[in-house]
Order: C-alpha cells, then sequence, then structure tokens
C-alpha cells in the first residue's frame, strides 16, 4: 500500500477520533474558504475580516478552554491540528486564532478574574470582541524583562504610559492585553479600545505576514480601572507563560506551511518538462522533496509527543524552544527549496511557497527567535545562561 506522501509515518494513526474530526473540518476550511482568496489577500495587505465569523464558528477561538465560556473545551492536540491547517493556508491566519486564543483569551482565564472571565471570553470566542496582546516593545525585543511601559496607581485607577510594537491585531482590536511595570513588579492590563490616550496605527510597507494586521500601540496617561486589571499574576511569568501557550501552537503551524509547499512542488514538477521529462524524473528534484518529506515526518512525530505532554500537564517550556525551533527552521528550508524547485514560477505570488517563504521570515522570529531557543536548550544542557 503507498505511503501517504505527507504522513510517510502515519502519524494520523496516533491520533484519537475526536481529533481526526477538528483536522478534518479545519482542512476543509483552509481548503474552500482560506486558500481561494489568500493570494490576493496578501497581494493586497489585506487581513480577510470576512473570515472571522466563520472561524469562530467553528469553535477555533479559544479551542482550548472550557465550554462554561462559550469556548470548545479540546484537547491540546487538537489546537495544534487546528494550527496546523490553518497555517497549511497562510501564517496569517493562523496567527490570529493564535494571538485571541493563546495570549489574549488565555491570560483572562489564567489571570484573570471570574467575573473578567464571564465579561469578555464567550464574546471573544464568539469573534465579537477581538484581542491583541502588548508586550514587546520598540527597543525590547528578545528582552522583556527591559520594559519601559508603566502604570502607576491613582485612587482606583491605573496610569498607562507606554508603547507596543510589532503587535498583531493591534488595528482590529477591541481590547488589548498590555503588560506594564508597576511598582509591585510586572502587570498585565485590560485596555478597551477607546479608553482616551490610547492609540494604534498600522505596520505598513511590510513583505511578511501581509495578510495579517501589525500595528504600534501607543498609551498617554491612559486611565485603567483597577478592575481591568489581571489580578492573579505579577511579574515575567504572566507574559512568558502566555507565550509558552502560544509556542505551542507555532510549533505545529509550520508543519502545515510545509505540507502546503511540497505539495504545490510535487504537482508542479510531475507537470514541468524539462529535457524531455518530468522535473520531478531527476535525482536532484527526488533527493530534495525526499529530504523535506523526512523533515516534515520528524516535525510532526514531535510535536504529537509534545501535544501529550502538554495535555499530561508534564510540558516544560524548553521542549516547546526545541520544537519551535526545530520545526520553523525547517519549514522555512522547505519554502525557500520549493520556490527553488518551482523556477520563475515561484517567485509569484500566484504559487503559495513565495508567501509561504516570506511569512515564516516572521514565523521563525516572532515569539522567540531562534537564537534565543537555542540558548533555551543550551541552558537546559548546561546550567548556564548565555543570555
Amino acid at each position: 500500500m503507498a505511503l501517504h506522501p505527507y504522513d510517510l509515518y502515519d502519524v494520523r494513526s496516533l491520533l484519537t477520533e475526536e481529533e481526526r474530526a477538528v483536522q478534518d473540518t479545519v482542512a476543509r476550511f483552509t481548503d474552500e474558504r482560506v486558500i481561494p482568496i489568500i493570494g490576493d489577500a496578501f497581494d493586497q495587505g489585506r487581513f480577510p475580516k470576512e473570515l472571522v465569523g466563520e472561524i469562530a464558528e467553528l469553535g477555533l477561538l479559544g479551542s482550548s478552554l472550557p465550554e462554561k465560556y462559550g469556548c470548545a473545551g479540546l484537547n491540546a492536540v487538537s489546537y495544534g491540528l487546528i494550527c496546523q491547517e490553518l497555517e497549511r493556508g497562510d501564517s496569517g491566519i493562523r496567527s490570529f486564532v493564535s494571538v485571541q486564543s493563546s495570549l489574549c483569551m488565555y491570560p483572562i482565564y489564567a489571570y484573570g478574574s471570574e467575573e473578567q472571565r464571564q465579561r469578555w471570553l464567550p464574546d471573544m470566542a464568539a469573534g465579537k470582541v477581538i484581542g491583541c496582546f502588548g508586550l514587546t516593545e520598540p527597543h525590547g525585543g528578545s528582552d522583556p524583562a527591559n520594559m519601559k511601559t508603566n502604570a502607576r496607581r491613582d485612587g482606583g485607577d491605573w496610569i498607562l504610559n507606554g508603547s507596543k510594537m510589532w503587535i498583531t491585531n493591534g488595528n482590529l482590536a477591541d481590547i488589548a492585553i498590555v503588560w506594564a511595570q508597576t511598582d509591585e513588579g510586572i502587570q498585565g492590563f485590560i485596555v478597551e479600545k477607546g479608553m482616551p490616550g490610547s492609540a494604534a496605527q498600522e505596520i505598513k510597507h511590510k513583505m511578511s505576514l501581509r495578510a495579517s494586521v501589525t500595528s504600534s500601540l501607543f498609551f498617554d496617561n491612559v486611565r485603567v480601572p483597577d478592575s481591568n486589571r489581571l489580578p492573579n499574576v505579577k511579574g515575567l511569568k504572566g507574559p512568558l507563560g502566555c507565550l509558552t501557550q502560544a509556542r505551542y501552537g507555532i510549533t505545529w503551524g509550520p508543519i502545515g506551511a510545509a505540507i502546503a509547499c511540497l505539495d504545490e512542488a510535487l504537482n508542479y514538477t510531475k507537470e514541468r518538462i524539462l529535457f524531455d521529462r518530468p522535473v520531478a524524473a531527476t535525482q536532484s528534484a527526488q533527493i530534495k522533496m525526499a529530504e523535506m518529506a523526512r523533515r516534515i515526518t520528524l516535525a510532526q512525530l514531535l510535536v504529537v509527543q509534545l501535544g501529550r505532554l502538554k495535555d499530561a500537564g508534564t510540558m516544560q517550556p524548553a521542549q516547546v524552544s526545541l520544537a519551535k525551533w526545530n520545526n520553523c527552521r525547517m519549514a522555512i528550508d522547505i519554502a525557500r527549496e520549493c520556490r527553488d524547485l518551482l523556477g520563475g514560477a515561484g517567485i509569484t505570488t500566484e504559487h503559495a511557497a513565495i508567501r509561504h517563504a516570506l511569512n515564516l521570515e516572521s514565523v521563525i522570529t516572532y515569539e522567540g527567535t531562534e537564537t534565543v531557543h537555542q540558548l533555551v536548550i543550551g541552558r537546559e544542557l548546561t546550567g548556564i545562561n548565555a543570555f
């Protein structure tokens, strides 16, 4: 029996019936609704907002959170499969869902009050309220402890000042989860759209994640009531805990991008005739695509085990770092190699490879650069912090 070209080790057989159903549902959505429009959206630099309602109806927003808040209550592997299938369409679509789910809904659930959960999570799950996550600052990057944004108490309120950069969903967002230095350590605040002194400015001229909204956020003496402060966490463990959740999804997403590129390269090289035979008949093309399949297979096995560890409650942040490092590097290498196999046609967005390659330049950088994750593993091995 022939092996499946994108699942050589039958990783799908390791999934439960529910997990396979989730994957199939999101795969259909990606095939029918995302792929037909995403090339044009990327060209236009436009996030396809018309898909948000359908994404919400499928239960993809906050999918791992409890049903009592209007969420699907799925396990970690199912969330990973959602990310994989969405990124098979485009990293921008997966980023939208990741930010809403892992960086906005998760901290409200994990660090917020019950009143905050009831107020925000059902509407966020329904796509009625969009969130963004304000941690990164213009000078900060990989050093979030060097945060300049600050909040000071003023009676029953907080006065917030500072700025954030590279914020996915920034100009779409109804609320921002903003992390700021206070006299009591770093704390998180729910900043609502329209609060006087808050503003978002979309970042233009991007050559990556063009079908995604990326913004700068500005806070000039924004008065935030204490009821909008996340009460159950202080210090960097708050935002870093959110990043671990989001990075977990990112370990799965690039597999989808890599599969999309390999699928395109396989079909193209079978049809493209050079020197009286298909490009796929050449040893060089077969070796390249075999190497892609090998790396995709290793990535698939890595994330399934990571997901099982997460569902068992034993997953460690360093394990997420290893998978993010490996799988983002795998995907960007494959996207570039597939672009090469497509020849001149590969530079146009009529084909997927160049779009995925450009998007992955962001994915390999955000939420921990490749170097940062390598150093995390180095610290685990040596016990010495080289940051």
